[in-house]
Protein backbone atom coordinates (compact mmCIF):
# COMPACT_ATOMS: atom_id res chain seq x y z
CA UNK A 1 0.00 0.00 0.00
CA UNK A 2 1.26 3.44 -0.62
CA UNK A 3 0.92 6.45 1.61
CA UNK A 4 2.06 9.69 1.66
CA UNK A 5 4.03 11.49 4.58
CA UNK A 6 4.89 14.87 5.56
CA UNK A 7 8.24 15.18 7.31
CA UNK A 8 10.38 18.69 8.30
CA UNK A 9 13.33 18.91 5.79
CA UNK A 10 15.80 18.30 9.37
CA UNK A 11 13.81 14.79 9.76
CA UNK A 12 13.68 13.54 6.32
CA UNK A 13 17.80 14.98 6.22
CA UNK A 14 18.73 12.75 9.63
CA UNK A 15 16.44 9.74 8.22
CA UNK A 16 18.44 9.80 4.89
CA UNK A 17 21.70 9.60 6.38
CA UNK A 18 20.61 6.99 8.80
CA UNK A 19 19.14 5.08 5.83
CA UNK A 20 23.05 5.18 3.84
CA UNK A 21 24.83 4.61 6.68
CA UNK A 22 22.53 1.21 8.01
CA UNK A 23 23.26 0.39 3.68
CA UNK A 24 19.20 0.33 3.02
CA UNK A 25 18.40 0.32 -0.59
CA UNK A 26 15.25 2.75 -0.51
CA UNK A 27 13.71 5.14 2.10
CA UNK A 28 10.55 3.06 1.88
CA UNK A 29 12.76 -0.39 3.35
CA UNK A 30 13.54 2.08 6.16
CA UNK A 31 10.77 3.72 6.90
CA UNK A 32 9.42 -0.39 6.76
CA UNK A 33 11.94 -0.77 9.81
CA UNK A 34 11.32 2.06 11.36
CA UNK A 35 7.54 0.87 11.37
CA UNK A 36 8.25 -2.24 12.53
CA UNK A 37 10.44 -1.52 15.73
CA UNK A 38 7.62 0.92 16.80
CA UNK A 39 5.29 -1.63 16.74
CA UNK A 40 7.94 -3.53 18.73
CA UNK A 41 8.29 -1.05 21.10
CA UNK A 42 4.53 -0.12 21.48
CA UNK A 43 4.60 -4.22 22.14
CA UNK A 44 6.80 -4.39 24.54
CA UNK A 45 5.28 -1.25 26.46
CA UNK A 46 1.64 -3.46 26.75
CA UNK A 47 3.64 -6.19 28.34
CA UNK A 48 4.66 -3.97 31.46
CA UNK A 49 3.00 -5.19 34.34
CA UNK A 50 3.76 -6.02 37.74
CA UNK A 51 6.18 -4.27 40.45
CA UNK A 52 8.70 -2.29 38.40
CA UNK A 53 11.86 0.08 38.48
CA UNK A 54 12.77 2.72 35.45
CA UNK A 55 13.47 5.83 34.00
CA UNK A 56 11.86 7.90 31.81
CA UNK A 57 14.17 9.91 29.98
CA UNK A 58 13.10 13.13 28.10
CA UNK A 59 14.72 15.66 25.68
CA UNK A 60 12.16 18.87 25.67
CA UNK A 61 11.89 22.15 24.14
CA UNK A 62 11.52 24.24 27.12
CA UNK A 63 10.51 27.26 25.57
CA UNK A 64 7.36 25.23 24.17
CA UNK A 65 4.80 27.22 25.68
CA UNK A 66 3.19 25.21 28.43
CA UNK A 67 4.93 22.50 28.12
CA UNK A 68 7.10 22.82 31.34
CA UNK A 69 4.06 23.25 33.33
CA UNK A 70 2.82 20.42 31.89
CA UNK A 71 5.40 18.24 32.52
CA UNK A 72 5.44 19.23 35.93
CA UNK A 73 1.37 18.46 36.23
CA UNK A 74 2.15 14.79 35.24
CA UNK A 75 4.99 14.33 37.23
CA UNK A 76 2.98 15.74 40.65
CA UNK A 77 -0.06 13.31 39.27
CA UNK A 78 2.57 10.96 39.48
CA UNK A 79 4.35 11.97 42.37
CA UNK A 80 3.80 8.39 44.38
CA UNK A 81 6.06 7.00 41.34
CA UNK A 82 8.80 9.24 41.40
CA UNK A 83 11.66 8.34 43.36
CA UNK A 84 13.70 10.74 41.89
CA UNK A 85 14.70 13.09 38.44
CA UNK A 86 17.80 14.62 37.23
CA UNK A 87 17.20 18.26 34.79
CA UNK A 88 19.90 19.17 32.75
CA UNK A 89 19.65 22.42 30.42
CA UNK A 90 21.69 21.40 26.80
CA UNK A 91 21.51 24.41 25.25
CA UNK A 92 19.53 27.63 24.82
CA UNK A 93 15.99 25.82 24.00
CA UNK A 94 16.52 22.34 24.88
CA UNK A 95 16.67 20.40 28.22
CA UNK A 96 17.14 16.55 29.71
CA UNK A 97 15.65 14.98 31.95
CA UNK A 98 15.90 11.65 33.53
CA UNK A 99 12.64 10.58 35.71
CA UNK A 100 13.68 7.56 38.09
CA UNK A 101 10.58 5.51 38.91
CA UNK A 102 9.26 2.59 41.21
CA UNK A 103 5.94 1.32 41.07
CA UNK A 104 3.19 -0.61 39.50
CA UNK A 105 3.94 -1.10 35.85
CA UNK A 106 0.98 0.01 34.07
CA UNK A 107 1.12 3.39 35.91
CA UNK A 108 4.82 3.78 34.94
CA UNK A 109 3.64 3.22 31.44
CA UNK A 110 1.07 5.64 31.91
CA UNK A 111 3.19 8.39 32.53
CA UNK A 112 5.37 7.66 29.99
CA UNK A 113 3.04 7.77 27.77
CA UNK A 114 1.39 11.24 28.90
CA UNK A 115 4.94 12.78 28.48
CA UNK A 116 5.49 11.09 25.26
CA UNK A 117 2.33 13.15 24.17
CA UNK A 118 3.25 16.41 25.09
CA UNK A 119 4.05 18.81 22.08
CA UNK A 120 7.18 19.88 22.38
CA UNK A 121 9.00 16.83 23.46
CA UNK A 122 11.45 15.93 21.20
CA UNK A 123 12.40 12.86 22.46
CA UNK A 124 10.85 10.53 25.23
CA UNK A 125 12.55 6.69 26.40
CA UNK A 126 11.21 4.33 28.57
CA UNK A 127 13.10 1.63 30.10
CA UNK A 128 11.97 -1.03 33.55
CA UNK A 129 12.92 -3.73 34.67
CA UNK A 130 10.91 -6.19 36.79
CA UNK A 131 11.40 -5.52 41.04
CA UNK A 132 10.63 -8.43 43.29
CA UNK A 133 10.60 -5.61 46.23
CA UNK A 134 7.35 -5.30 48.06
CA UNK A 135 6.66 -1.40 48.43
Amino acid sequence: MRIGVSLPDNLLGKFDEIIEKRGYSSRSEGIRDAIRSYISYYEWMGDIKGNRVGTVAVVYDHTKRGLSNALGDIQHHYSHLIKSSVHIHLDHDNCFEVIVLEGEGEEIKEIAEAIMALKGVKSSKLTTVASNEKM
